[in-house]
């Protein structure tokens, strides 16, 4: 008698859970579902949980049914934690616990936006390199030192542990993961299912509204604002100085004291957030626009706008131009 091979096993079917917090924001809850759940997707089963079963009430003033609680949050591969409000509240020690086990068994914890507050309270970022929502991101870091803070990308991936930045960037969080878990093609996709990109180039430095001159103290105000009426022309740390009636290295001590960096930076950040002003509502070539902020040439403009923004002049421009 013929013996027949044995019949493949179905592939394990990898369990979500998301879990939303009290005034949870509904777009971030609802993300890993729409996203890991598209039908032709990844095999996950995603399933919500609260504190514990039952009404969760979001921040949009509706209530979500989780039905499940902490138990699942343990019991998971991936954990998802959207963003919630307020962020700096105080969690119970159930939650924190319960993501802290989770982690210990090895699963991965997640975060959307400000749920990286209830990840760092929880100790998992301590000595890790992490984001959130940029309007945020200098809280995060400030609250948790041990956190390294990077404000500008839209998500940062240490293994077992994966942060992501505001609300949309969820979308960007959820597509790495299948990309992770399933490769590229099966991301692709899902992406093509929920009308995404499937990678969004640069982070969300470029969605950051950049302040040319930001409050600061008075000292050197006058100088600052003579220097941002000339930023088409060549401008030197001695003619800042001779403007402020001061010698080079007091006009340089003071220009940090004051902005926190020196004179140099603090321009050329200037000339880049004009790049940007002219890239949104000109149609000027890079040439011109960079003449106009002082960047010199096209390459230079490439260069100095891609290294401060993370996407090229052309890039930004076909995402923020009002023209």
């Amino acid at each position: 008698m013929r013996l027949l091979p044995p019949a493949a096993e179905p592939p394990r079917v990898h369990r979500v859970a998301v879990l939303a917090l009290s005034a949870a924001l509904p777009m971030e809850v609802g993300m890993p579902f729409q996203v890991l759940g598209a039908r032709g997707g990844a095999p996950y089963d995603v399933v919500l949980c609260g504190e514990r079963p039952g009404p969760v009430e979001t921040s949009g003033g509706f209530a979500v049914v989780a039905p499940h609680g902490l138990d699942a949050v343990v019991e998971a591969d991936t954990v998802v934690v959207p963003a919630f409000r307020p962020h700096d509240r105080v969690l119970g020690p159930a939650v924190l616990d319960a993501l802290r086990t989770a982690h210990e068994r090895g699963a991965r914890i997640a975060s959307i936006c400000t749920g990286a507050f209830a990840l760092a309270q929880a100790g998992l970022l301590d000595g890790r390199r992490a984001t959130t929502h940029w309007g945020h991101a200098g809280e995060l870091a400030a609250t948790y030192p041990d956190v390294d803070v990077d404000p500008d990308v839209l998500f940062v991936d240490e293994g077992d542990v994966v942060t992501g930045a505001g609300i949309a960037a969820g979308i960007d969080v959820c597509l790495h993961l299948i990309r992770v878990d399933h490769g590229a093609a099966v991301a692709n996709r899902v992406a093509r299912l929920v009308v995404a990109a499937p990678h969004r180039d640069g982070g969300q430095a470029q969605f950051i509204p950049r302040d040319a001159e930001p409050p600061r103290q008075a000292g050197l105000a006058a100088t600052r604002a003579w220097a941002l009426t000339r930023l088409a022309t060549p401008l030197t740390v001695a003619e800042l100085a001779r403007h402020a009636h001061t010698s080079e290295r007091t006009f340089a001590r003071a220009f940090v004291a004051e902005t926190g960096e020196p004179p140099l930076r603090w321009l050329n950040a200037a000339r880049v957030h004009r790049a940007r002003e002219l890239l949104e509502t000109t149609d000027w070539g890079a040439d011109r626009v960079a003449a106009e902020c002082g960047l010199g040439t096209a390459t230079n403009l490439r260069l100095h706008f891609r290294r401060a923004v993370g996407v090229s002049p052309s890039e930004y421009r076909r995402t923020f131009a009002a023209v």
